[in-house]
Formats: structure tokens, C-alpha cells, sequence
């Protein structure tokens, strides 16, 4: 810094708790002063800009930083465009995991979430869209989308909904390739509106962690799609050409190591590449919204939320940690399992959704025995061309520990299952020996996440978890807090405790940046209850 800093009737305390006070105070400028080799904070007084001390009596200026607001941590057109004050979101964990009462607390928050809708019917989706719109009126939400590509109808019934119940918000996981129904509801209602600005009511929020994917969200829809949706009635001529202007989501959430699909990429070196692809991508196509990159996949702390944010993030999306909070809909048993794990407690597993293609989760380790039996399914589904060639002895022991029941059982289960669901399944399975098995095998990996919702004790060792390492980061941030015990986590207490504490590390690394030598104690955010919170960051809604 080149300045001086003037005393009036304060001079500067040199106490480090002083000093790491100043800095938690994010409202509040903070001056940082050379007192005799020690830091000092500077209350008051006067501040001369020059490299020349004054003639007066005056104190040498360290560091100084601005008041902090947790509105501008992030990209302010992120919360302005999604309605939101906070660009904070929590993801859509699937089979209603991702609570309605997760989005109803972050939308009241002024927040963001995302309902977990994967794997629920369509009826469920239904009433809880209806729940959430009753309880948020005009408030921001959205509910997930997840790619199917073993059930296209899938996707097309699900979107068909998601437009007639008036759903303006969603989050694309889990898409290699893009879809009609996902392009449909894009482009629903496109138009110009009175400034012949292109206007898209319908927002796409695509979770991806390969830049080929990220490459298909951030370019416009596909020419074949929008052809189709014209020849449907679902698009006019003149929005067509409209949609040729628009990217398929402005925003995407680069995915690291995360829990459930993952590709357990690193986000310090995923981040910038997204960020570069954007960078791209918008002078390519000259789009008219703002393309815009966030951070999931180890989003569990304070310093890790402030690392996203720094390496440019627009908004930071959570979703283990969320898991284990009150509001989440799992059992009371896997959220204790999750405040115990440590963040080597997790494996990878084969995922149900797309078990042929051998796509992976990751899931919680200790405690359960799921990704191990897991993946011995999926090994003897490579092996072997049909149920009735699996050796006695590879047969027997699945049938013992992990169905309970013979396959043939498991089969009945099945068919008669898709039978309601989607009958082309058996009808693919008669002609196809090896599909029959991959429907069976897939019970029970469908079954494994069921049991571990509902906390069935008889199944704990199959509990399948989806489990992030970041699980074990906030439990060590935590350990000895209020926040250690599971009753206390509370969705909007975790959020506000993570942009609040990024705030204070932000302000922290800008201050070392200016070569001041902060105290431990300035480097060390610990939980707050939200009521002391919402003191510290004065935010203008808790004043109306």
C-alpha cells in the first residue's frame, strides 16, 4: 500500500484478536497500519495517498479493504437473472433427496434449489411442484432433469409436465448427448420482446464435468431438434430462427469430484478450462445473455467456497453436505452415517440409470458394503451373456446376500414393474438375454438408494449413499461446533455460514495479497449460529 493514517482520538490496536475481528466485520471497511512492527487497525482518522510520510505524526498503511457484501461474492447477473439475492444453490439430489423443503428454505432464503425429482413418478414430481409453488409464490426454484437415454419417453413425460405446471428453472445432470424434450423446454415461449431483445422465460442450469458436453450447452440448440419441434407444433417458424441466437443453458455448473454421477475431476484445474470455453464460445456466437461458469463438487467450506469464487465462478452449488441437514429427504440413519465420514469414507459404484454404459457414482464407503457388491454385479454382467449362464457359485451368494431372493424372483419383481412403467423394457428383454440381466441387476442397485432413504434396518450394508468427499471437509470444519450434531444442520444455517465465512477468507487473502502478515486467528472461520449471522452481514431484507 502507499498511504498514511492519520490518528484522531483512537490510535491503532495492536491486539490480533483486534485485528481478526476487524476482518470477520465484512460490513465494515478494515485499514491495517504498521504500529511500531505490529499490525494495527485503524479506526477513524485521516488517510493520505502518497509514498511521502506527512509532516504530522502518522502511521505507515498495510492494507486496507472495502466492505464486503455476500450479494457481490459471486456474478450479480447470475442473481439477477434467476431472481435471487445470493448466488448460492443447492443441487438436485435424486429420489427426492433434494428436498421440497431443501428449495422452500433456500427460496425464502433468497437462494436458489433445485428439487431431486430423478427416480420419483411422475404423480410424486407433481405434488411436489405443487407444494413448492404454493409455498414460494413468486419466489425462484427449479426442479432437476436427468438424462435418460434407457427411457426416452422418460424425459418427454417429464417435460410435458414441467411446461404445464408453469416450471421456468431446471438443472440438466447427467446429459452426454442433448435431447429433444430438453430443447423443447428451452425454447418453449422464445420470443422478442418490445426492445427486440431475445427473451427466453425458460432457464437451463447444465451440470456437466467434460468440456465436449459443456462445448453442446454453451452452443445454440441443434438444428435437428428445432426442425422437429417446428414439425410438432411446438416451435413457429420465427422462433426457430430466434433459437439459433441462444445458447441451450447460459449456465453451467463445471462438476468436480463430487457424490452420485461424477467424473472425480479436479476443480482447480476444470474451473479455468470452463472458464476459457466460455470465454470462447461467447465472442463465437456473439450471444446477447451472458454466458456464465459455477462451481460444484467439494463446496463445503468457507476456503473452498472463497476458492471458487476467486478462480471466477458466477454462483457455487452444494450438495452432500446438504444431505446430511434435517430438511434433506433421506433417513435420520444415513445422516448420521454422513456426519461421522471422513473424506476418504467414499468409493465409486455402478450407477443404476445407466448400468450398461458402465457409468460410475460415487458413494459413501463406510458403513456400507454397496460398492463393492455393486461392482461385482456389474462384473459378472461383462462376463456372462444371460442370467442362465452365471455359474452356481457366482449365482448362490448374490441370490444370499444381496437379493435375498432367487433371480428368478427378482425377475418377476421386474417385469411386472416395467410392465406399468415402460413395457418396450420386456420387450427388449425377451429378444435380448443380456438386457433381461441388466434389469435384474439394476433392482438392485434401485433398491440399495430406497433402502437408505427410508433407513430400512435390515439393509443398512446396502445403503447406497451418494457421497462426496466434501462430506468429510465440513465435518472436520465443524467437528466441536453446534453444527457437529445432525439436528442442528439446517440447509439455510449451512448456506449462510459458507458465504459468510468465504466473505471473511476473501478478505483475509486480499489483505495477505498486500503483503500484510495476518494473525492465525484471521485465517480461522469457525460456524456461527444464522441468528448472529444475519447481525454481521446486515443484509436489507432482515431490516424491512
Amino acid at each position: 500500500m502507499q498511504g498514511w493514517w492519520i490518528a484522531d482520538s483512537d490510535y491503532p490496536s495492536a491486539d490480533p484478536n483486534e485485528v481478526a475481528r476487524a476482518i470477520s466485520e465484512i460490513t465494515e471497511a478494515v485499514t491495517l497500519v504498521d504500529n511500531g512492527g505490529y499490525l494495527g487497525i485503524a479506526r477513524g482518522g485521516t488517510y493520505i495517498y502518497s509514498q511521502t510520510p506527512p509532516e504530522v505524526p502518522a502511521y505507515r498503511v498495510v492494507g486496507f479493504i472495502p466492505p464486503t457484501r455476500l450479494e457481490s461474492m459471486g456474478d450479480p447477473t447470475f442473481c439477477a437473472d434467476h431472481g435471487i439475492r445470493y448466488p448460492y444453490v443447492t443441487g438436485a439430489m435424486a429420489n427426492g433427496i433434494g428436498s421440497a423443503a431443501i428449495v422452500e428454505a433456500m427460496g425464502m432464503a433468497g437462494m436458489l434449489g433445485f428439487f431431486g425429482s430423478a427416480g420419483l413418478p411422475l404423480d410424486r414430481v407433481e405434488r411436489e411442484i405443487d407444494h413448492i409453488q404454493a409455498t414460494l409464490g413468486p419466489r425462484s426454484y427449479g426442479i432437476n432433469l436427468i438424462n435418460s437415454p434407457a427411457e426416452p419417453d422418460l424425459e418427454a413425460n417429464i417435460i410435458d409436465l414441467y411446461l404445464r405446471k408453469g416450471v421456468k428453472r431446471i438443472e440438466a445432470s447427467a446429459f452426454l448427448a442433448l435431447s429433444l424434450p430438453l430443447i423443447r423446454f428451452r425454447t418453449h415461449g422464445i420470443h422478442r420482446d418490445a426492445n427486440g431483445q431475445i427473451v427466453t422465460p425458460n432457464q437451463v442450469v447444465a451440470k456437466v464435468s467434460r468440456v465436449e458436453v459443456a462445448t453442446k450447452f454453451f452452443s445454440p440448440p441443434p438444428d435437428e431438434f428445432i426442425s422437429k419441434l417446428v414439425q410438432n407444433g411446438e416451435l413457429t417458424e420465427e422462433q426457430a430462427s430466434l433459437a439459433q441466437h441462444i445458447p441451450v443453458a447460459q449456465d453451467i455448473t463445471a462438476e468436480a469430484d463430487s457424490g452420485g454421477h461424477t467424473d472425480n475431476r479436479p476443480a482447480l484445474t476444470m474451473i479455468p478450462t470452463m472458464l476459457a470455453l466460455r470465454d470462447r464460445l461467447q465472442v463465437q456466437y456473439g450471444y446477447q445473455q451472458r454466458l456464465r461458469i459455477g462451481a460444484a463438487g467439494g463446496v463445503a467450506t468457507p476456503a473452498s467456497v472463497a476458492a471458487a469464487f476467486a478462480m471466477g465462478a458466477a454462483y457455487v452449488v452444494t450438495g452432500t453436505v446438504n444431505q446430511s441437514c434435517v430438511e434433506s429427504g433421506t433417513s435420520d440413519g444415513v445422516r448420521a452415517m454422513l456426519a461421522q465420514a471422513e473424506q476418504a469414507d467414499v468409493a465409486m459404484g455402478p450407477a443404476g440409470d445407466m448400468f450398461e454404459m458402465g457409468v460410475r457414482v460415487q458413494v459413501l464407503k463406510r458403513g456400507t458394503l454397496f460398492a463393492m457388491r455393486g461392482q461385482k454385479l456389474y462384473e459378472i454382467y461383462r462376463t456372462y451373456p444371460s442370467i442362465e449362464a452365471i455359474p452356481e457359485a457366482e449365482r448362490a451368494p448374490i441370490e444370499k446376500q444381496l437379493f435375498r431372493t432367487s433371480l428368478d424372483d427378482i425377475w418377476n419383481q421386474t417385469a411386472e414393474y416395467f410392465a406399468r412403467r415402460d413395457p418396450r423394457q420386456l420387450q427388449r428383454a425377451e429378444r435380448d438375454p443380456k438386457h433381461k440381466m441388466a434389469l435384474v441387476f439394476r433392482w438392485y442397485l434401485g433398491q440399495s438408494s430406497r433402502w437408505a432413504i427410508t433407513g430400512e434396518p435390515t439393509r443398512q450394508a446396502d445403503y447406497q449413499i451418494w457421497c462426496g468427499p466434501a462430506i468429510g471437509a465440513f465435518n472436520e470444519w465443524v467437528k466441536d461446533t453446534f453444527l457437529s450434531p445432525v439436528e442442528n444442520r439446517r440447509v439455510v444455517t449451512v448456506a449462510y455460514n459458507l458465504l459468510y465465512g468465504s466473505a471473511v477468507m476473501s478478505r483475509a487473502a486480499a489483505l495477505r495479497a498486500q503483503g500484510a502478515v495476518l494473525p492465525e486467528a484471521a485465517l480461522q472461520v469457525r460456524p456461527l449460529p444464522l441468528e448472529e449471522i444475519l447481525q454481521r452481514i446486515q443484509p436489507a431484507w432482515a431490516e424491512a
